[in-house]
């Protein structure tokens, strides 16, 4: 990377271990800054001294946890939508153009509302990799499966998984079921503690953390297939590759937020606008991007309107679209 990029970069993780440290101190009991690292030391097993009972609860309990949810999900998500967008060339893609939201989504209220016997977060996954089998199947069937055969089999299945969960929540929802079910689909971090971090961390580390080295692949295929295919890529095999990997990662992630949009859209257009193309930078910086966006959207969420709180996809669909209205003014100015 050029020295732009590297000053761009670690400029963007001091501003993600900030915004992580600061965003644990905000809320209706402000925590001092002192106190979240001794509790974090603490658990770590450093020798300082104990902290404060009741700030370690909060701390180590119940803010820690959803801050570090919040960064890993944000990251995974603008992960995913950088490689879609390069997968598709298409910018206006985001992670869940495959259906896999609306699969999510799909899992999760049936778990809500059906009594399935599933945790909601395995509930949600698997609803997402059936989206994902099922859209990778239509685009299959009866020909090769191109990227706008793929995009069009992704938007039939989305609104064939949201009209079942419509038709779910319309004939089994009652009484403050409703406000469960709108909380998950419209994106929530509320109920984030230890087990969230588990499982968007591990997703994180084992699918996004290979998916940042794929830069240069992703580059092959900004001109086209043929292209590709001369710079010797396997291009079928490689573009099924990077889209079951991005269909893991979106679909752990929205396993434990639920969908929460805007990120895979608009942040990797923004990581552009400030670095110029090519993906060996744009995806690690994105990921940090994403990761400090979503940090403080829930925060918003969570403090904004204290006692009362918001799903966080409300959040970044206010400041996302705006944003990103912005983003394509002045990319067109440019052009």
């Amino acid at each position: 990377m050029t020295p732009r990029r590297w000053i761009a970069a670690a400029g963007l993780t001091i501003a993600l271990v900030v915004s992580v440290l600061a965003a644990v101190t905000i809320g209706s009991a402000s925590v001092p800054l002192d106190d979240v690292v001794s509790s974090i030391l603490w658990h770590l097993g450093a020798p300082v001294t104990p902290p404060d009972l009741l700030h370690d609860a909060i701390v180590w309990e119940l803010r820690l946890p959803r801050v570090i949810t919040a960064a890993a999900v944000g990251a995974g998500l603008a992960i995913s939508g950088a490689i879609m967008q390069s997968i598709i060339r298409n910018q206006l893609a985001d992670p869940y153009l495959l259906g896999l939201s609306s699969g999510a989504s799909l899992g999760a209220v049936s778990v809500l509302l059906l009594g399935v016997g599933l945790a909601l977060p395995i509930a949600a996954f698997a609803g997402a990799l059936l989206a994902l089998v099922g859209t990778l199947a239509l685009a299959r069937a009866g020909g090769s499966a191109t990227p706008a055969r793929t995009v069009l089999a992704g938007v039939a299945v989305s609104s064939l998984a949201g009209a079942l969960t419509s038709f779910v929540i319309f004939w089994t929802a009652q009484g403050d079921s409703y406000r469960d079910v709108l909380n998950w689909l419209l994106g929530s971090l509320a109920g984030a503690r230890w087990p969230a971090v588990a499982i968007s961390g591990i997703a994180l580390i084992v699918v996004g953390v290979p998916l940042l080295f794929t830069g240069r692949l992703l580059d092959g295929f900004a001109f086209g297939d043929t292209t590709a295919a001369g710079l010797g890529i396997s291009v079928q095999s490689s573009r099924w590759l990077l889209l079951a990997a991005t269909a893991l990662l979106t679909g752990a992630m929205v396993s434990v937020s639920g969908a929460i949009g805007f990120i895979g859209l608009v942040v990797p257009h923004a990581i552009r606008l400030l670095i110029g193309p090519g993906n060996r930078a744009l995806l690690p910086l994105s990921a940090l991007a994403g990761g400090i966006f979503l940090v403080w959207a829930d925060t918003l969420a969570r403090t904004a309107f204290d006692p009362r709180e918001l799903p966080v996809g409300i959040v970044t669909a206010l400041i996302g679209a705006p944003v990103f209205a912005v983003l394509l003014l002045r990319r067109r100015r440019i052009a």
